[in-house]
């Protein structure tokens, strides 16, 4: 819609007040810490002012220098992301997703290289989780069918990561090992699927966000794209199993256990998704979630019979199968839920631009009479009006 002078008055998606002034609160305690920590790491990279030893690291660098520029070039992204939100400016979206996002690919990279989840991933990164969820309003509607197409996309990307890591890894068999040996601490595939694991997560946040904007006032759909972001998360900081013959050698610890409870969470995670993703669609979309689900729930049972054995290094015949049935068919209806958003979308676009938008331009493009002609104006389009409120 447009005023008397041509200027375009349709009301568009954004935060409410209280969202924004979270976002910006948790933009600026992220760019503060950045900020600071990486100039002490600068200044002096043996780590000596934040009293780490370099030996944390594993090898990876040989000082702190090279993280603390990184970490002191995330801290700038992220005043620039609170400037913008702060000016609403309409790159506000692109330099949050940036700001933030880069915040996960960092805290992603730190557990990997410290090989453990410390007390301040959860202080830095709780607060990260947070503020994408508060910025998915900032995504405009163009902006928003790019991240549904997310899902799709994160789907076939998972599906393409399993196949070539499996590939690679000389000895791994998909039918007797689980997908998590793959990245098991002194598997040989282990850095490839962790770089890769970061990418897959951040197309599933992307996906969430296009959940959110998608949800138009349905609360259901917008606890499903939490839910999503949740998920994505959790498997950024999902700690890594080891290898059989370590665990049976009794070199299991806290990374394993934690592994284990990582999966209970996820489990039914994905079971709540489906269960309250059903209702985006019509009867269709509701019979082949609950279909999913009972596939889900049965690929899960038979997975955990031959579970117990992994930590003995016993036989597990057909526990790779079973698993990647349980998180395939978990894959499949993602997809399936991101063409079904696609569509409502399309579908609303059209009835918008037939009954809304077309009219209102043509009626807009001609110079009536008198005001008797633009009031009978008006009233000829009212049922078309009436039509599309109910409809959507």
């Amino acid at each position: 819609m447009q005023d008397k002078k041509g200027r375009d008055t349709e009301k568009k998606p954004g935060q409410t007040k209280w969202q924004r002034i979270t976002l910006l609160a948790i933009l600026g305690y992220e760019a503060a810490g950045c900020l600071s920590g990486g100039s002490l790491l600068m200044a002096a990279p043996d780590g000596k002012f934040m009293e780490m030893p370099v030996e944390i690291m594993h090898g990876v660098f040989p000082d702190f220098m090279i993280p603390g520029i990184i970490l002191f070039g995330l801290g700038i992204l992220n005043v620039v992301a609170f400037i913008s939100v702060l000016r609403r400016s309409s790159s506000a979206w692109l330099t949050t997703g940036l700001g933030l996002g880069g915040l996960t690919i960092w805290f992603g990279i730190e557990i990997y290289i410290l090989q453990e989840l410390h007390w301040l991933h959860i202080m830095w990164g709780l607060p990260v989780i947070v503020g994408c969820l508060w910025a998915m309003p900032l995504f405009t509607s163009k902006t928003h069918r790019a991240l549904l197409i997310c899902g799709i996309v994160s789907s076939l990307f998972y599906a393409g990561m399993n196949i070539l890591t499996a590939f690679l890894y000389n000895g791994y068999s998909a039918v007797t090992q689980t997908v998590s040996e793959l990245s098991a601490i002194g598997a040989p595939t282990r850095l490839l699927w962790v770089s890769l694991a970061i990418v897959y997560s951040l197309l599933v946040i992307a996906f969430g966000a296009g959940v959110w904007y998608s949800a138009a006032g349905k609360r259901r759909m917008k606890i499903v794209s939490v839910l999503f972001v949740a998920y994505a998360v959790i498997g950024l900081f999902w700690p890594p199993m080891h290898q059989r013959e370590v665990l049976a050698a009794g070199g299991s610890t806290i990374s394993d256990t934690l592994h284990i409870a990582f999966t209970f969470v996820t489990v039914p995670l994905f079971i709540l998704t489906i269960l309250l993703g059903a209702t985006a669609s019509g009867k269709l979309f509701k019979i082949y979630s609950i279909s999913t689900l009972v596939v889900l729930i049965a690929a899960g049972i038979f997975t955990g019979v031959e579970a117990p054995n992994i930590s003995k290094n016993l036989s597990t015949p057909s526990i790779g199968i079973w698993e990647r049935i349980n998180i395939g068919v978990y894959m499949l209806w993602v997809i399936v839920l991101a063409i079904v958003l696609l569509k409502a979308e399309k579908r609303q676009s059209a009835i918008s631009e037939a009954f809304i938008d077309k009219p209102l331009k043509d009626w807009a493009g001609k110079k009536h009479d008198s005001k008797v002609n633009q009031g009978f104006a008006s009233c000829h389009l009212l049922p078309f009006y009436t039509a599309f409120w109910y409809i959507t």
